[in-house]
């Protein structure tokens, strides 16, 4: 990835520039721009820009979902411990809790990777539940049969939301996106008369592209900028203590 959202920070500047450069060359050349190439070069940026905040908008929501189900899957294998032996599932349980802390801060960082201790873990939740389950009495089979499909659903959904997390939009979709919004600010500086040097127009403008962008940049990099997803560590926190 060669994007991150602080790329979208000296666009503002950037933008002010190019308007002021398509006001000075008008000024200069007196060319009159074309209100045909004008309208479709803003329509295709219109359209880029919707495209690309839609899609950011889902998978930020299916980042909650997911992160939401991990949160469900966990809670349930952990419940479903209680079909385990009493003598053994201490260990275990506390296996449960030392895996929910090795999966904080997963939401904080750009590498959403399965951490070491989160697959040692793993590991060992998997094969002492298995044990436990061939000791439990008077059937094991139905133990076994319960619990280990929680389990196995635990572990997929953290692959899962692993995978999820690392998908974005082509980076030509984003310098697409940052071309267009140059080039319409040159072409809106053309718009600008001869004579004229309405500041306000400007910064209007470029501060409302620079806004949106932003928040595409917030949305689909969840880590980085005021939209985040950190507020799941305290339903882990909760859900560990519980």
């Amino acid at each position: 990835m060669i994007f991150s959202p602080f790329l979208s920070i000296p666009l503002f500047f950037v933008m002010l520039l190019l308007l002021e450069a398509g006001r000075r060359f008008r000024a200069r050349t007196g060319l009159e721009p074309s209100a045909t190439i004008e309208n479709a070069d803003f329509a295709l940026f219109g359209l880029l820009l919707a495209f690309t905040i839609s899609r950011a908008m889902g998978r930020f929501d299916e980042h909650r979902s997911l992160a939401t189900r991990e949160l469900n899957a966990i809670d349930t294998a952990y419940r479903r411990l209680d079909l385990l032996p009493s003598e053994t599932q201490p260990p275990i349980r506390q296996f449960f809790r030392d895996y929910v802390t090795s999966r904080l801060n997963q939401y904080e960082t750009s590498d959403h990777s399965v951490s070491a201790e989160s697959r040692r873990l793993q590991g060992r939740d998997l094969e002492g539940a298995v044990a436990a389950a061939s000791m439990s009495q008077p059937n094991p089979n139905s133990a076994t049969l319960v619990l280990l499909p929680a389990l196995n659903h635990m572990l997929d959904i953290t692959n899962t939301c692993r995978k999820a997390f690392n998908m974005h939009p082509p980076d030509a979709v984003f310098l697409l996106l940052l071309f267009l919004s140059c080039l319409c600010a040159f072409i809106a500086g053309l718009v600008i008369k001869p004579g004229q040097n309405n500041w306000l127009h400007m910064v209007t403008f470029a501060a409302i592209v620079y806004l949106t962008i932003g928040a595409i940049f917030d949305i689909e990099y969840p880590h980085h900028g005021l939209i985040r997803l950190t507020s799941y560590d305290s339903y882990f926190i909760a859900l560990r203590d519980s």
